[in-house]
């Protein structure tokens, strides 16, 4: 499928909705993938007559990383296209690995993007990269909602995140890239074997064909059966509901307990999403240290990633604080 300005404005004013002259952020690394969007973003913001502003984070993980960042915000500077430079603390940069960069990230976009009264934030996510983290979750055992992978449109710190490319390939944005005669910076640690990402792209890369059309009909099946998945969950979940208002919901204990793990679990992950307002819920291995403590019979409170569940009598209370 060959990517242009028109086909993106169409494609984005079809599936999402968006005020008079929106204000909106796209993050960008200064790779390929995040450039190709932006160039795209800036057209279909310039048709919506709206603002735009580049974000680039110096994540500090790399030597030249400050020198990276100055370069890419000269040459946006050059195509008139507004940027703004965020550098992430040397205080949160310790173990300097993928998951610790993607957090300190961001929080440094959201966080930017709300003081600055920013809605929505543009990512750079292609299908490449939704194949990836397919079977990257598929590796470390993730139940079926996991394996969904990652959504067009998410919610990260009240900041809506939008992901417009998921349908398109690498090449193609490679394509649009040097159709458009756009300079690009490529990341070391792409090709860096001792990550579990590249190493997972690497394989992809080294596969025959036949494997790779298996493992896109597997992740195809994951992506038509998932909303059906999801939808039972909010039927389980509405059903049991004793009491819900902005800062708890009320459920009943036995009814969740007699519930199979998975089902538990992601009624866990639906409750905290919707206390917290945002996509990220906490880790599949400490909702189920959760579950299997809402098994004991002497089972009272439990803390997890700032949402506290309460036994009252036969009730489970979850709220964003104590209440």
């Amino acid at each position: 499928m060959k990517l242009t300005n028109k086909e993106f404005i169409k494609i984005v004013e079809k599936k999402y909705t968006f005020e008079k002259n929106p204000a909106v952020a796209v993050a960008v690394s200064g790779g390929p993938d995040s450039m190709s969007l932006l160039f795209l973003v800036d057209a279909f913001i310039k048709h919506k007559k709206g603002k735009l502003i580049a974000l680039i984070v110096d994540h500090r993980i790399r030597e030249n990383s400050k020198e990276e960042a100055k370069y890419i915000s000269a040459y946006l500077d050059k195509n008139k296209i507004n940027s703004q430079i965020l550098n992430v603390n040397k205080d949160n940069v310790s173990k300097k690995s993928m998951n610790e960069a993607r957090n300190n990230r961001y929080n440094l976009l959201t966080k930017f993007s709300i003081q600055n009264n920013i809605l929505y934030l543009f990512v750079a996510h292609h299908k490449d990269d939704n194949l990836e983290t397919f079977l990257n979750r598929k590796i470390a055992g993730s139940d079926f909602y996991g394996l969904k992978s990652m959504s067009e449109v998410s919610l990260y710190n009240k900041v809506c995140i939008i992901r417009p490319l998921l349908n398109f390939s690498k090449k193609t944005l490679l394509d649009y890239n040097k159709k458009n005669n756009l300079e690009y910076l490529n990341d070391p640690s792409n090709f860096n074997l001792d990550y579990t990402r590249p190493t997972i792209r690497h394989f992809l890369k080294k596969s025959k064909q036949k494997i790779i059309k298996e493992i896109n009909k597997d992740f195809e099946n994951i992506l038509f059966y998932s909303p059906y998945f999801i939808q039972m969950i909010h039927e389980i979940l509405l059903k049991n509901i004793v009491h819900v208002d902005t800062k708890r919901i009320v459920i009943g204990h036995d009814n969740i307990n007699n519930l199979n793990e998975i089902t538990s679990e992601n009624i866990i992950r639906r409750i905290y999403q919707f206390l917290f307002y945002e996509t990220n819920a906490p880790r599949s291995k400490k909702i189920r240290i959760l579950i299997s403590e809402m098994k004991k019979l002497n089972f009272n409170n439990f803390n997890i990633k700032g949402m506290i569940v309460k036994k009252n009598d036969d009730l489970l209370t979850f709220s964003r604080k104590s209440v």
